[in-house]
């Protein structure tokens, strides 16, 4: 499975962006999906997963209520709708794809990795 993740950008805080993380291979539909977003000087840490069906989905603290992963299946695509962004949110955000089909916040559960896709929230 190869990622590209895209629709990074510049947003104010308050804004919104939506990345998507596209995927090739026909065994997309098996893998669930993470997101992993990295800092300027900090490690990567865990976003959010959506398990293989899309039915189920988990979210770090920090972005419950304000970002949210759909899949569609049929498209190879998965989605990170991202709300209310606020400049802690500024990141590389990476996309992921794991075998196990049910998504986790370990990085060494997932196979595939995307390049990642800047976000820059301005104050």
């Amino acid at each position: 499975v190869q990622l590209q993740a895209s629709g990074g950008g510049l947003v104010q805080a308050g804004g919104s962006l939506r990345l998507s993380c596209a995927a090739s291979g026909r065994t997309f539909s098996s893998y669930a999906i993470g997101w992993f977003r990295q800092a300027p000087g900090k490690e990567r840490e865990f976003v959010g997963t959506i398990s293989w069906s899309g039915g189920n989905t988990y979210y770090v603290d920090s972005v419950k209520g304000r970002f949210t992963i759909s899949r569609d299946n049929a498209k190879n695509t998965v989605y990170l709708q991202m709300n209310s962004l606020k400049p802690e949110d500024t990141a590389v955000y990476y996309c992921a794809a794991g075998s196990f089909g049910f998504g986790t916040p370990y990085e060494h559960d997932y196979d595939y990795w995307g390049q990642g896709t800047l976000v820059t929230v301005s104050s």
